[in-house]
């Protein structure tokens, strides 16, 4: 029985969430949760960026690597797109919508070294996903990485203002509060 697209969505986005399920893109939820600012700044520009370069890489491995038989070229090929989308969206951006370039700043560049985009591009082709399903995947799944980001930011903006021991300051409470909020996702798995 197939799945019905609300069910496709959700799972998506909270069920198996990219980040806190599938463990990618793990870099910027601990890097730049540490400010609801930068955590939207990101979490914008990747919904942008998965999107397109989800798009790109299924048209690509459809019209061109299955076509000409050459699968195995597919992580050097998606690599090049994902690189090359980021460094044109961020040109086309400079140029035309300096302030929407400015409040994106580094989080642009950043974007290309971000497994999550690669990794949903490779879903897609990996779950044969057609163009609909992939075009609704990369969304969902850019919704649900940023709703992960969000959720950090938040708690991190509550720890500062927490009395928080020494020994659990930064990182190593950075990453148990992650496992925390990966395993309250990962209690939803029954669902659908």
């Amino acid at each position: 029985m197939e799945q019905s697209w609300f069910m496709f969505i959700l799972s998506a986005i909270i069920i198996n969430n990219i980040l806190l399920i599938r463990f990618l893109g793990n870099c910027p939820f601990l890097g730049v949760t540490t400010a609801m600012d930068s955590a939207i700044g990101m979490s914008a520009a990747c919904i942008f960026v998965n999107v397109l370069s989800g798009v790109l890489c299924w048209i690509f491995q459809k019209a061109v690597l299955d076509t000409l038989g050459l699968e195995y070229l597919q992580t050097l090929a998606f690599i090049l797109i994902i690189a090359g989308l980021v460094q044109f969206v961020e040109m086309v951006l400079q140029k035309m919508s300096p302030g929407l370039y400015r409040a994106l700043g580094i989080y642009l560049p950043l974007i290309t070294t971000n497994c999550m985009i690669f990794g949903v591009a490779v879903l897609n082709i990996q779950e044969d996903y057609d163009f609909m399903h992939t075009v609704v995947y990369s969304i969902a799944t850019a919704v649900g990485f940023s709703v992960a980001m969000v959720i950090m930011a938040g708690i991190r903006e509550r720890m500062r203002i927490a009395h928080i021991p020494k020994l659990l300051d930064g990182v190593p409470l950075g990453l148990i509060t992650a496992g925390m909020i990966g395993l309250s996702f990962f209690g939803l798995a029954g669902v659908g």
